[in-house]
């Protein structure tokens, strides 16, 4: 049982490979953005802390022996533009609290001398922003050591953040749809080589098996070659296949027509009624044979220039007077008149018009074996469209039960048991009549008894 392979589209895999690198790559930029944009806000928080310290340390001063600051307005303004936040300080000399929350906590932590110390912690419920600057102070010839401590809220880091979060979010997804866009677009333009192969080799006729030489980028040169060299093998094949059908059908009917000619001879020779007997049981035979392989000869035809046919404008009453024309010798035989009936005006098909005679022939030649003596055929072309080439007869008609079976192959009717036929020329004809888009129509005459088969074909 064979697996069925959904399609695969090359198109839409490199699209999607295309489309996951541009999430890949908008997932590390919006990420790449926010530690980046984060940093730098946090070190400008730092700066304006360490500011804003330095300048409260630059305003501690001694006056007659004692330690006193006054604390710059700039100091704390400077923080307070930034954003809503709470902000506490504290001035400490040799760690006693000069001014400010005597439980502010100090920063701790290794320094570069002389280099603010930051920290992050919590505090009154909140979590803190905090910077701890150092200098000496001579009081009355002795060292004191100052320590300014500014901490400040992260509310509006918090919203910074929250911004930055969002206007990244932003450009990543603008990124991403323009990603796929041009990658669509890329995916287009790098399969527009392929689509123009497809279609230059869809353009050709049915007989053009000439190479590929259409220019192609070098990782479809392995393509086009092995393309090159399947259509050098299916032309090889086809000339072999013709040529096979017309050798056979010469080797095969030519040996049949003199076996079948030696028999009548003898047939006519002989005076013993057994042996005339077996004799005309052989003709019988080799008529059969003759056409049977005549037809499988034909078929095989028919269905190799279905594949490849080679149409032209052609007139539907002149397939039906060389019908009539090749086939009349026979009808006579049987005293069977043929009437041809054609409409005034002109009509034109566009066929095979090897195939449509043969149709034609193998329509009217059932018409003709299959009638008794002395009986009428109707030949007419109905104009349409579609035009229908039909041929009426008188003769033994179709069984309802086998008309839906009559067009498969080697099937006949149940009440011509004893003709000569190989159940082939209705195949023959419906292959023909689909192969232009048409269809084979059987029925009852409607004048009488018989048969009536009809050839559809488009008209114009």
């Amino acid at each position: 049982m064979s697996r069925v392979v959904a399609p695969v589209s090359i198109r839409r895999r490199l699209v999607v490979q295309l489309a996951l690198v541009a999430a890949l790559l908008s997932v590390a930029f919006f990420f790449s953005l926010r530690v980046v944009a984060e940093g730098a806000t946090e070190a400008t928080q730092d700066n304006i802390l360490a500011a804003s310290a330095t300048s409260i340390a630059d305003a501690v001063y001694t006056d007659a022996g004692v330690v006193r600051v006054e604390i710059p307005y700039s100091a704390l303004s400077m923080l307070g533009t930034v954003s809503e936040d709470r902000v506490f300080y504290r001035v400490i000399v040799n760690g006693e609290t000069l001014t400010g929350y005597d439980d502010l906590p100090v920063p701790e932590g290794r320094r570069s001398r002389n280099q603010p110390l930051f920290a992050t912690y919590g505090y009154r419920d909140d979590t803190f922003r905090a910077v701890v600057v150092s200098r000496a102070l001579s009081v009355a010839n002795q060292p004191r050591r100052v320590q300014v401590v500014v901490a400040q809220t992260r509310l509006g880091l918090a919203a910074i953040s929250s911004r930055i979060t969002t206007t990244a979010t932003a450009i990543g997804v603008a990124f991403f749809l323009t990603a796929t866009a041009l990658s669509t677009l890329a995916a287009q333009n790098a399969l527009s080589p392929l689509s123009r192969l497809a279609e230059a080799v869809a353009r050709r006729g049915p007989k053009d098996l000439r190479p590929v030489t259409a220019e192609t980028p070098t990782e479809l040169a392995p393509l086009v070659g092995g393309l090159n060299g399947f259509i050098a093998r299916l032309s090889a094949a086809l000339t072999r296949s013709e040529d096979l059908i017309v050798e056979a059908a010469h080797r095969v009917r030519t040996p049949l027509a003199t076996v079948r000619t030696q028999a009548e001879v003898m047939h006519l020779q002989m005076e013993k009624p057994h042996n005339r007997q077996a004799l005309r049981q052989m003709i019988r035979a080799v008529d059969e044979s003759s056409r049977s392989a005549g037809q499988l000869l034909d078929h095989a035809m028919v269905t190799l220039r279905s594949d490849q046919l080679e149409t032209e404008e052609i007139d539907p009453g002149d397939l039906l007077r060389d019908a009539i024309s090749r086939l009349s010798p026979t009808a006579d035989l049987k005293d069977i008149a043929i009437t041809l009936d054609l409409p005034q005006e002109a009509l034109r098909v566009q066929g095979d018009p090897i195939l449509l005679q043969n149709a034609v022939r193998n329509i009217l030649d059932n018409a003709i074996k299959y009638s008794p003596a002395d009986t009428e055929i109707t030949v007419r072309l109905v104009p349409g469209p579609p035009c229908r080439l039909q041929v009426c007869d008188q003769g033994r008609g179709f069984a309802a039960e086998d008309i839906a079976r009559l067009p498969d192959r080697f099937s006949r009717g149940t009440n011509v048991d004893d003709v000569i036929g190989s159940g082939l020329g209705l195949t023959i004809v419906r292959d023909v009549a689909q192969a232009h888009g048409g269809a084979l129509e059987i029925g009852a005459n409607p004048e009488g008894g018989g048969a009536c088969v009809s050839l559809v074909l488009p008209s114009y």
